[in-house]
């Protein structure tokens, strides 16, 4: 039996997030791995037992300060996209960025030709936001649906990455554990922000989003200023 490679992909996505979460104690935000909500942290009681995997985590995380971003580059990362990394979706023939909007989005259609990897046409509900998008693949439309770094890299370099090689770099900059697809301008008004300077517009996201950055953080061995520990704590208090 064989399966379409889009199903394929997003299966492979889905499978490798629910290792992660199970291995970090977090099975239990399982459900938001390919939708916005916080249905899964509930909303009073005190904080639900994924937000206390995170809150747990989020201890064994180094609290140091920022260091200088002297240095930084994109290309410290790797190739935009590349396909040649050690994560989830590395070597399967296809970029990452196509990868994760192959992932998020529904009713995607692909560009001919190029064995269902290029995304052409495809609607987003939009973790930001909580708007429905259409995402329109062309050079005044891509725009309108972006690739996120849940922990931006500027951020990451700051940090902690640049001690990492390059190999890992590369892995970090295309982990779908790190990457969501979204509305283009909020993520332009983002930046190179963390938890202490930005969070998605979209409240009810907010659990799970800072939950990500503190997965992220402890899988690549990167520090929290005391501002974003102190953002990222409150949050998940109220999860």
């Amino acid at each position: 039996m064989s399966f379409h490679p889009v199903a394929r992909r997003k299966a492979a996505a889905i499978a490798a997030t629910l290792a992660v979460l199970t291995l970090t104690g977090c099975s239990s935000v399982t459900a938001d791995a390919d939708s916005f909500g916080s249905a899964d942290f509930g909303s009073s009681g005190g904080p639900q037992p994924a937000a206390a995997a995170a809150l747990a985590t989020l201890d064994t995380i180094p609290v140091k300060g920022r260091a200088p971003k002297t240095g930084y580059d994109r290309d410290r990362f790797g190739p935009p996209w590349t396909d040649d990394v050690r994560v989830a979706g590395g070597h399967n023939g296809c970029d990452t960025r196509n990868d994760i909007l192959a992932r998020d989005l529904v009713d995607e259609t692909f560009k001919p030709g190029t064995r269902d990897c290029v995304v052409a046409t495809g609607t987003l509900d939009d973790p930001y936001t909580a708007k429905r998008i259409d995402f329109v693949r062309g050079q005044t439309t891509s725009t309108a649906v972006q690739i996120d770094h849940v922990v931006a890299l500027s951020d990451a370099w700051q940090k902690g990455a640049q001690q990492l090689d390059d190999a890992t770099r590369r892995d970090l900059a295309n982990d779908p554990r790190n990457l969501l697809a979204v509305d283009g301008p909020t993520n332009g008004s983002k930046s190179d922000g963390d938890a202490a300077t930005w969070l998605p517009p979209n409240r009810s996201y907010r659990c799970t989003y800072v939950t990500k950055q503190v997965e992220v953080k402890s899988a690549y061995g990167l520090w929290v200023t005391q501002a974003e520990k102190d953002a990222i704590a409150a949050q998940l208090a109220t999860c």
